[in-house]
């Protein structure tokens, strides 16, 4: 993977990572106060939002192209937005994706800070997810 570089997008870029999601119909999307993060070779193949919450980050919006999954662009992106925080990092999963976030540090989160326990209450009336945690210190 030595041709992918990984990095923050400026706030002012944010249109960049909405049209990478578009192009790709995914429902991912990049917003709030979120610090935005990217997989790029010639243009963006990856991206993920980290948004500061109670003790740490709440990662969402992490989507790969399909040309390159399998690649280990996923890991290298978590891997790199992460040693720019502190304290945990929760995210949001269909269960299938478990292997793949444990494989790379997560764990099953037995706590969630309450604003998240009320989202994650509210997305599984509709969707079979679960959470996850990482100490990024």
């Amino acid at each position: 993977m030595p041709d992918i570089q990984f990095s923050t997008l400026p706030d002012v870029q944010r249109p960049l990572l909405e049209k990478f999601y578009r192009a790709h119909r995914s429902p991912m999307r990049a917003k709030g106060e979120a610090q935005m993060w990217v997989a790029r070779r010639s243009e963006i193949v990856g991206g993920l939002c980290l948004k500061p919450f109670t003790d740490g980050h709440w990662l969402t919006g992490l989507f790969v192209a399909p040309a390159e999954r399998g690649r280990g662009v996923a890991a290298g992106l978590i891997a790199a937005a992460l040693t720019s925080v502190e304290g945990k990092v929760w995210l949001f999963c269909e269960p299938e994706l478990s292997r793949f976030y444990q494989r790379i540090g997560f764990v099953e989160a037995q706590d969630l800070p309450q604003e998240l326990a009320t989202r994650l209450a509210r997305y599984r009336q509709t969707k079979g997810l679960i959470s996850l945690v990482r100490s990024a210190d």
